[in-house]
Order: structure tokens, then sequence, then C-alpha cells
């Protein structure tokens, strides 16, 4: 399999950003160390206003299993108990998404 991109938008409250920012700034090492083991590389946060896009690549071999353990991994659900309450999810994600997930219309290298 060769890589798979990547890009979620979700809302982030205003009165947040800068509170998501900082801890973004020190993001803990078990969590990196999930998103590396699971297979996760150039992985980014974008802000503009209170929007939120991530953009990262995939390098793994079962996208669904490597997603499933990330969510599992006790450290990286402690995360989401600080950053999750100053998000704000689009009404027409898919089910069982947090973050929308969009289409890639166009990619070169």
């Amino acid at each position: 399999m060769g890589i798979k991109r990547v890009a979620q938008v979700i809302g982030i409250k205003p009165d947040k950003i800068d509170e998501y920012e900082r801890i973004h700034r020190e993001v803990w090492p078990g969590v990196l160390d999930a998103i590396s083991r699971h297979n996760i590389r150039n992985y980014s946060i974008f802000r503009d206003g209170d929007r939120l896009l991530s953009y990262f690549e995939y390098v793994g071999i079962d996208y669904e299993a490597d997603m499933a353990a990330i969510a599992a991994d006790p450290t990286t659900r402690e995360w989401w108990t600080h950053t999750d309450p100053m998000q704000v999810p689009d009404a027409d994600r898919q089910p069982g998404e947090w973050w929308k997930v969009i289409p890639e219309v166009f990619h070169t290298d």
C-alpha cells in the first residue's frame, strides 16, 4: 500500500484557541509515540479563525486497525479529555467521525 493522505476539519471554541495552541506546543510524548507506532507521519494541524485543519500521511497496511489502536491507547484517550471539549465537530460529519474527513481533489509530488 502507498501513502494515504488524510485531511480533516473541525471547529474550535473561540475562547479555547489560546489553550489549544498552548497544549499543542507541548504534546505529551505518549501521544506522539502512539501516532508514530500506528503509522502516522507528517502530521500537522493548522488554524484559520475558529476552524482547524489536520493533515497526515498514513504509511501502514491496515488503516482502520491502526486508527482503532490509537483510539484505544490510554494516553491518547486522556489527551482527548483535554482537547475534545475545546472542539466543535461539524454537523455533517460521517457517523463515527469526530473530525470531518474531507476529500482530496488534487495532489502532485
